[in-house]
């Protein structure tokens, strides 16, 4: 099955710009891109005016419009790029959810109006993050240009979470022909103890950190032999601080759904909630594929 591409489209310049980021990964990857836009009732629930209307709500012109206007745009800037567009009826982000089933990837912006509201800080962004059924790649900050030359940098924990993270951002670096950083960060421990006691855990932690980089990088770079691997423990007082440092010099942040030990709670917990909010370039929230019959 040729996986599209798939990006949220509500004419908001937040989508628009998770739209080029679509563009250019759909061309990377060779495939279609699909433009969705999600539209709600006048209401904004889904829910007839008349409540013995029990009708789905037609698309509108003007969103077809629009979204057509975007295509060609898209085309212009990317030729041979095949675009679709779609309005469908519903909420965006149980839409979007959906299209994850069948999807290479789901790009949503970090702002959005109309069909697409609230898509980083809102339900819809919570909804896809979580619940995605592929990589979903949460464009963020949407006002400054898309990076490039930057590092792929991604978290690594040793969680299954993680593995999946580190195979997909190492897929990302050789298609973005980029290096890739493999970080792992060890928290500050809790003040008290003798020190030699501090001190022997703090070389334990040291060793342990090195130990899981360089087997991690070692299956990497066999699977990817032309591809450049850095391994950098850090030791900070959050972990999410230094993933947010390290963004700022990256083209790509990707992080797992779950998470333990130093890059715990991942997806639900504090780091990715700091690192889709606050993270200076897009940040990638892996999951595994869903099988298509």
């Amino acid at each position: 099955m040729n996986r599209p591409v798939v990006v949220g489209i509500d004419g908001s310049s937040s989508s628009l710009v998770a739209a080029e980021h679509a563009a250019r990964n759909a061309v990377q990857r060779s495939r279609p891109l699909h433009l969705v836009h999600g539209y709600l009732h006048p209401l904004g629930y889904g829910v007839p005016l008349n409540p013995y209307d029990l009708g789905v709500p037609a698309p509108t012109e003007a969103a077809q419009k629009m979204l057509e206007e975007v295509a060609a745009e898209l085309t212009e800037r990317h030729p041979g790029l095949g675009v679709e567009v779609r309005q469908v009826a519903g909420g965006p982000g149980a839409a979007l959810v959906e299209e994850s089933r069948r999807a290479e990837l789901v790009v949503v912006g970090s702002r959005g109006h109309g069909g697409f509201a609230g898509l980083l800080l809102g339900s819809v962004s919570g909804q896809v993050a979580q619940h995605g059924h592929c990589p979903v790649l949460v464009v963020r900050p949407a006002d400054e240009p898309i990076p490039v030359g930057g590092r792929v940098v991604v978290g690594v924990d040793g969680s299954e979470s993680a593995a999946l993270a580190v195979r997909q951002a190492a897929d990302e670096a050789a298609r973005r022909d980029r290096a890739l950083v493999l970080m792992h960060v060890r928290t500050d421990g809790r003040p008290g103890g003798l020190p030699e006691e501090v001190a022997e855990s703090g070389a334990a932690e040291q060793a342990g950190s090195a130990e899981l980089l360089a087997g991690v990088a070692g299956r990497v770079r066999a699977d990817h032999p032309g591809l450049t691997v850095t391994e950098r423990p850090v030791r900070a007082a959050k972990p999410e601080l230094a993933l947010i440092e390290a963004s700022g010099e990256a083209e790509l942040v990707v992080v797992g759904s779950r998470g333990r030990g130093g890059f715990a709670g991942l997806l639900l917990g504090s780091v990715s909630q700091a690192l889709v909010q606050h993270a200076h370039c897009p940040v990638l929230v892996a999951h595994p594929y869903e099988p298509v019959d």
